[in-house]
């Protein structure tokens, strides 16, 4: 059976990731940690990695959420 997942209803975020994203947003976080992390990244070897703005974004959910394994904080970034 195929269901088209654009079309359905979305709930509204938590307000407290919501606020969270707009702080980090408004401090630039993301361009921040990249260019720290720039010179370990190469363009031509290997798999493409999660962007650094975004792993420091997933490892502040298992923080806030006491998930103590990535495998974790992947299942219940999956689940959102």
């Amino acid at each position: 059976m195929w269901v088209a997942t654009q079309d359905l209803p979305r709930t509204a975020a938590h307000p407290f990731y919501t606020r969270l994203n707009q702080i980090l947003d408004t401090a630039d976080v993301d361009g921040y940690v990249e260019s720290l992390c720039q010179r370990f990244y190469a363009d031509e070897i290997g798999r493409p990695g999660l962007p650094p703005g975004r792993y420091v974004r997933l490892l502040l959910i298992g923080y806030f959420e006491g998930l103590d394994a990535e495998r974790a904080i992947a299942w219940r970034a999956a689940d959102s």
